[in-house]
Protein backbone atom coordinates (compact mmCIF):
# COMPACT_ATOMS: atom_id res chain seq x y z
CA UNK A 1 0.00 0.00 0.00
CA UNK A 2 1.65 3.23 -1.15
CA UNK A 3 1.67 6.57 1.24
CA UNK A 4 -1.38 8.51 1.72
CA UNK A 5 -0.36 11.86 -0.18
CA UNK A 6 -3.95 13.46 0.14
CA UNK A 7 -5.07 16.44 2.38
CA UNK A 8 -4.95 15.33 6.24
CA UNK A 9 -8.68 16.84 6.16
CA UNK A 10 -10.01 14.24 4.31
CA UNK A 11 -8.95 11.77 6.70
CA UNK A 12 -10.56 13.65 10.14
CA UNK A 13 -13.85 13.42 7.67
CA UNK A 14 -13.59 10.25 6.83
CA UNK A 15 -13.09 9.10 10.45
CA UNK A 16 -16.22 11.19 11.75
CA UNK A 17 -13.70 12.77 14.48
CA UNK A 18 -10.45 15.09 15.04
CA UNK A 19 -7.64 13.14 14.41
CA UNK A 20 -5.51 16.24 15.42
CA UNK A 21 -3.41 15.98 12.20
CA UNK A 22 -2.84 20.06 11.38
CA UNK A 23 -1.74 20.86 14.45
CA UNK A 24 -2.64 23.95 15.66
CA UNK A 25 -5.60 24.30 12.55
CA UNK A 26 -7.63 21.20 14.36
CA UNK A 27 -8.15 23.60 16.95
CA UNK A 28 -9.61 26.61 14.90
CA UNK A 29 -12.67 27.36 13.03
CA UNK A 30 -11.08 26.06 9.86
CA UNK A 31 -10.95 22.37 10.60
CA UNK A 32 -12.78 20.46 7.31
CA UNK A 33 -14.73 18.33 10.17
CA UNK A 34 -16.60 21.89 11.49
CA UNK A 35 -17.57 23.02 8.05
CA UNK A 36 -18.77 19.36 6.66
CA UNK A 37 -19.11 16.60 9.17
CA UNK A 38 -19.75 13.90 6.73
CA UNK A 39 -17.62 11.67 5.14
CA UNK A 40 -15.69 13.04 1.76
CA UNK A 41 -16.79 12.39 -1.56
CA UNK A 42 -19.75 11.98 -3.81
CA UNK A 43 -21.74 9.55 -1.47
CA UNK A 44 -20.22 11.17 1.74
CA UNK A 45 -23.68 12.43 3.09
CA UNK A 46 -25.62 8.88 2.07
CA UNK A 47 -26.48 6.75 5.93
CA UNK A 48 -25.32 3.19 5.61
CA UNK A 49 -25.74 0.65 8.55
CA UNK A 50 -22.73 -0.29 10.19
CA UNK A 51 -21.46 -4.17 10.30
CA UNK A 52 -19.65 -5.02 13.37
CA UNK A 53 -16.44 -5.72 10.99
CA UNK A 54 -16.99 -1.98 9.34
CA UNK A 55 -16.91 -0.69 12.83
CA UNK A 56 -13.32 -2.73 13.82
CA UNK A 57 -11.90 -1.77 10.75
CA UNK A 58 -13.01 1.95 11.05
CA UNK A 59 -11.74 1.67 14.19
CA UNK A 60 -7.79 0.26 13.24
CA UNK A 61 -7.97 2.86 10.31
CA UNK A 62 -8.19 5.57 12.63
CA UNK A 63 -5.42 4.77 15.60
CA UNK A 64 -3.23 3.93 11.95
CA UNK A 65 -3.86 7.76 10.70
CA UNK A 66 -3.74 9.09 14.50
CA UNK A 67 0.05 8.04 14.59
CA UNK A 68 0.81 8.02 10.79
CA UNK A 69 1.56 4.34 9.98
CA UNK A 70 0.61 1.82 7.18
CA UNK A 71 -0.65 -1.54 7.61
CA UNK A 72 2.56 -3.35 7.58
CA UNK A 73 3.95 -1.48 10.73
CA UNK A 74 0.95 -1.28 12.19
CA UNK A 75 0.39 -4.89 12.28
CA UNK A 76 4.04 -5.35 13.42
CA UNK A 77 2.94 -3.66 16.87
CA UNK A 78 0.34 -6.13 17.24
CA UNK A 79 2.33 -8.97 17.15
CA UNK A 80 5.08 -7.34 19.27
CA UNK A 81 1.99 -6.14 21.57
CA UNK A 82 0.60 -10.20 21.14
CA UNK A 83 4.04 -11.28 22.69
CA UNK A 84 3.74 -9.03 25.85
CA UNK A 85 2.35 -9.97 29.23
CA UNK A 86 -0.50 -8.20 29.94
CA UNK A 87 -3.73 -7.04 27.75
CA UNK A 88 -2.08 -7.24 24.15
CA UNK A 89 -4.69 -3.86 23.00
CA UNK A 90 -2.80 -1.90 25.87
CA UNK A 91 0.29 -3.59 25.24
CA UNK A 92 0.16 -1.87 21.03
CA UNK A 93 -0.85 1.47 22.32
CA UNK A 94 1.96 2.28 24.99
CA UNK A 95 4.09 0.78 21.87
CA UNK A 96 2.84 3.53 19.81
CA UNK A 97 3.50 6.14 22.48
CA UNK A 98 6.64 4.99 22.80
CA UNK A 99 7.62 6.17 19.43
CA UNK A 100 10.34 8.90 18.98
CA UNK A 101 8.10 10.82 16.66
CA UNK A 102 4.94 10.72 19.40
CA UNK A 103 7.78 11.71 22.44
CA UNK A 104 8.82 14.90 20.20
CA UNK A 105 5.27 15.64 19.83
CA UNK A 106 4.29 14.53 23.10
CA UNK A 107 6.80 16.89 24.46
CA UNK A 108 5.73 19.59 22.76
CA UNK A 109 8.63 19.97 20.10
CA UNK A 110 6.42 19.60 17.20
CA UNK A 111 2.73 20.90 16.61
CA UNK A 112 1.42 17.67 15.00
CA UNK A 113 2.63 14.06 14.24
CA UNK A 114 3.87 14.54 11.21
CA UNK A 115 5.85 17.51 11.90
CA UNK A 116 7.58 15.50 15.07
CA UNK A 117 8.29 12.74 12.26
CA UNK A 118 9.92 15.45 10.25
CA UNK A 119 11.78 16.87 12.77
CA UNK A 120 13.46 12.91 13.55
CA UNK A 121 13.81 12.34 10.47
CA UNK A 122 15.88 15.69 9.54
CA UNK A 123 18.53 14.66 12.41
CA UNK A 124 17.04 17.41 14.74
CA UNK A 125 16.57 15.09 17.92
CA UNK A 126 19.23 12.81 20.42
CA UNK A 127 18.77 10.50 22.28
CA UNK A 128 21.09 10.30 25.20
CA UNK A 129 23.10 12.62 23.62
CA UNK A 130 23.39 11.00 20.66
CA UNK A 131 21.64 12.10 17.49
CA UNK A 132 18.59 9.31 16.08
CA UNK A 133 16.88 10.19 13.22
CA UNK A 134 14.88 6.87 13.39
CA UNK A 135 10.98 7.85 14.01
CA UNK A 136 10.37 4.37 15.07
CA UNK A 137 12.67 4.07 17.70
CA UNK A 138 11.48 3.25 20.73
CA UNK A 139 12.30 4.98 24.02
CA UNK A 140 12.58 3.50 27.49
CA UNK A 141 12.57 4.71 30.89
CA UNK A 142 15.85 6.96 31.97
CA UNK A 143 16.05 7.96 28.18
CA UNK A 144 17.13 12.02 27.79
CA UNK A 145 15.14 13.32 24.56
CA UNK A 146 16.89 16.98 23.16
CA UNK A 147 17.07 19.29 20.26
CA UNK A 148 20.58 18.66 18.92
CA UNK A 149 22.94 21.43 20.11
CA UNK A 150 23.46 22.88 16.78
CA UNK A 151 19.85 23.46 15.59
CA UNK A 152 18.89 24.90 18.45
CA UNK A 153 19.68 28.12 16.97
CA UNK A 154 16.73 27.93 14.05
CA UNK A 155 13.74 30.11 14.44
CA UNK A 156 11.15 27.26 15.03
CA UNK A 157 13.51 25.99 18.52
CA UNK A 158 14.47 29.70 19.65
CA UNK A 159 10.24 30.49 19.55
CA UNK A 160 9.75 26.86 21.30
CA UNK A 161 12.40 28.33 23.94
CA UNK A 162 10.03 31.60 24.64
CA UNK A 163 6.77 29.69 24.30
CA UNK A 164 4.89 28.99 27.48
CA UNK A 165 3.80 25.38 26.54
CA UNK A 166 3.58 22.80 29.22
CA UNK A 167 3.67 19.06 29.49
CA UNK A 168 0.87 17.52 31.11
CA UNK A 169 1.83 14.15 30.95
CA UNK A 170 3.52 12.30 33.51
CA UNK A 171 5.28 9.81 32.57
CA UNK A 172 7.61 12.40 30.68
CA UNK A 173 8.96 15.91 31.68
CA UNK A 174 10.37 18.75 29.12
CA UNK A 175 11.78 21.92 29.60
CA UNK A 176 11.09 24.20 26.40
CA UNK A 177 14.15 26.80 28.02
CA UNK A 178 16.69 23.90 27.70
CA UNK A 179 14.90 22.04 25.11
CA UNK A 180 15.49 18.79 27.01
CA UNK A 181 13.36 16.24 28.25
CA UNK A 182 12.98 12.50 29.74
CA UNK A 183 11.29 9.61 30.09
CA UNK A 184 10.11 9.15 34.17
CA UNK A 185 8.16 6.06 32.99
CA UNK A 186 6.61 4.22 30.31
CA UNK A 187 2.99 5.43 29.41
CA UNK A 188 0.06 3.59 30.80
CA UNK A 189 -3.43 3.23 29.69
CA UNK A 190 -4.76 6.43 31.54
CA UNK A 191 -2.50 8.42 30.00
CA UNK A 192 -3.43 8.40 26.42
CA UNK A 193 -5.99 10.18 26.11
CA UNK A 194 -7.38 9.59 22.34
CA UNK A 195 -10.55 7.57 21.80
CA UNK A 196 -9.22 4.68 20.40
CA UNK A 197 -11.32 1.27 21.26
CA UNK A 198 -7.91 -1.39 21.20
CA UNK A 199 -9.87 -4.03 21.80
CA UNK A 200 -11.83 -3.65 18.49
CA UNK A 201 -8.28 -3.44 16.34
CA UNK A 202 -7.35 -7.09 18.38
CA UNK A 203 -10.52 -8.94 17.48
CA UNK A 204 -9.97 -7.74 14.35
CA UNK A 205 -6.54 -9.23 13.99
CA UNK A 206 -7.48 -12.27 15.62
CA UNK A 207 -9.93 -13.42 13.22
Amino acid sequence: MAKYTGADCRLCRREGEKLFLKGDRCFSGKCALLKRPYAPGVHGQRRKKPTPYSIQLREKQKTKRIYGLMEKQFHMYYEMAEKMRGITGENMLVLLERRLDNVVYRMGIGVSRAQARQIVNHGHITVNGKRVNIPSYLVKVGDEIAVKENKREKTFFIELKESSFKNSLKWLEFDPKTLKGSIIALPCREDIDMNIAEHMIIELYSK
